[in-house]
């Protein structure tokens, strides 16, 4: 009801009474900002606004206007010579595995793989990104736990675990856990890591499993893949019946399956059976990128690289990495030109260090796109992305991504402007002076 009340006032004058009946949080306590004096990137414009003052009430922007006076209980942030940006979203993360070494993962349980990630969580927020897709993994409980304020961190769209085919790109297990029953469940399994689905009826409990625990998007793996031991690059997975009956009962839930596909074949063979967002895609054709567009289908791809951000792979992964960064290039010019709807993300596994330079992934896209295409790429179209989860999604009340009335407050007050210097976003201790999310300040080097 706070976030109705909130909407219901933002036409109206910001009178005390009606601040002090809208924007009380949880304890009692008045959660009203009103930032000053900022430039402001709605997140879907290159214009800049200015002269316009921002007033979020709870967890909601309530105004955008000149002159705005608060209640006299509101938090004011003098803002002249920042510019004010939506929150960030990766829309390929990874909150267990960003962080934690596989070493760590075969060696611990749930209650650590928790603790490590509520850690990375809240690292993720403090850099400027308050929303995540994340795209395989044991997420549910770190979501709601979110959600919940017991732990800080962004908003999260969980996929659940990654569901794989036998020897697919997620199947971990050693060769010594094979042959395998329906009844000999990996431990990895039993604690959401992964699911192994093999046929029809499989594909579609793993499915329905996850859609049951809180799922927001499904995620396949219907190629092959980097970091994984059994599986070829050029590999294709899945059948197209398996694919197809995913799709159908995610979209019989109202939502939509993404695939992790990066040889060209493997990603034509995700768009044949209606998957709506596809991961990496790397190796992809003019062709192939072709169909991504008269098939609406979103290109969920990450700038890597052969250069200081490539990880620590054997002789078998880093061949298949080679095939990934060579066609980087080429995709990314070729899906800009072509108009393919693509999303930024940065599918970090397995160091905490690579991790810490989730700023500077995104600020790579400038060797491809302007500052603007970048940020409204991890901002506004990303958001659009986040959409096709329909009535699934956590948070029903307002836009994410975008800076406008009615919009969740997600917001980040950068020193300079990083529409002139992308460089900015690298460096988010240096340079992010506020961060918020949902309303609340998570920091503040202005007050």
């Amino acid at each position: 009801m706070r976030h109705l009340a909130v909407l219901l006032c933002t036409a109206a004058t910001l009178t005390t009474a009606c601040a002090s009946a809208q924007e009380t949080g949880s304890e009692g306590a008045p959660n009203a900002v009103l930032i000053r004096g900022a430039s402001i990137f709605t997140g879907c414009s290159p214009d800049l606004l200015e002269g316009q003052d921002v007033y979020i009430a709870g967890n909601m922007i309530s105004r955008i206007g000149a002159d705005l006076e608060p209640p006299e209980f509101a938090t004011v942030i003098d803002a002249d010579g920042h510019v004010l940006i939506p929150g960030l979203i990766d829309a390929h993360w990874h909150g267990v595995y960003a962080t934690a070494t596989i070493g760590k993962l075969m060696t611990t349980n749930e209650g650590y793989w928790n603790l490590l990630t509520a850690a990375a969580q809240r690292d993720t927020l403090y850099r400027g990104f308050t929303t995540v897709r994340d795209t395989a993994g044991p997420m549910f409980d770190i979501a709601r736990a979110t959600d919940e304020g017991l732990i800080e961190g962004p908003r999260v769209f969980p996929s659940g675990p990654a569901i794989s085919q036998t020897a697919g790109h997620m199947d971990f297990r050693m060769t010594r856990d094979v042959p395998a029953t329906p009844d000999k469940l990996h431990s990895f399994e039993t604690s959401d890591m992964f699911y192994i689905a093999d046929g029809v009826p499989e594909v579609l409990k793993r499915v329905r499993e996850n859609l049951m625990q809180g799922a927001t998007q499904i995620k396949l793996m219907a190629g092959g893949g980097v970091t994984s031991s059994y599986d070829p690059i050029h590999t294709i997975q899945y059948t197209r019946a398996e694919l197809e009956a995913a799709v159908e009962q995610a979209e019989n839930w109202g939502t939509y399956v993404l695939t992790h596909a990066i040889n060209d074949e493997a990603v034509n063979h995700s768009i044949d059976a209606g998957v709506k967002s596809v991961e990496h895609g790397h190796m992809s054709t003019r062709e192939t990128l072709q169909r991504f567009v008269e098939n609406d289908v979103w290109l969920s791809m990450q700038p890597f690289l052969d250069d200081e951000d490539a990880p620590a792979l054997n002789a078998f992964q880093k061949a298949k990495y080679d095939s990934v960064t060579d066609g980087t290039d080429f995709v990314y010019k070729t899906a800009k030109e072509l108009g393919v709807k693509i999303a930024f993300g940065t599918d970090t596994l397995f160091s905490a260090d690579l991790a810490k330079r989730q700023g500077a992934q995104l600020a790579k896209l400038q060797n491809w796109f302007t500052p603007y295409e970048a940020l409204k790429m991890a901002t506004c179209d990303n958001a659009d992305l986040l959409a096709l989860s329909g009535n699934l999604t956590p948070y029903p009340m307002g836009p994410l991504g975008v800076i406008e009335e009615g919009a969740y407050a997600d917001l980040i007050l950068v020193d300079g402007n990083p529409l002139d210097d992308l460089d900015l976003v690298s460096d988010p201790d240096a340079n992010f002076d506020v961060i918020m999310k949902d309303g609340v300040i998570y920091k503040n080097a202005l007050n």
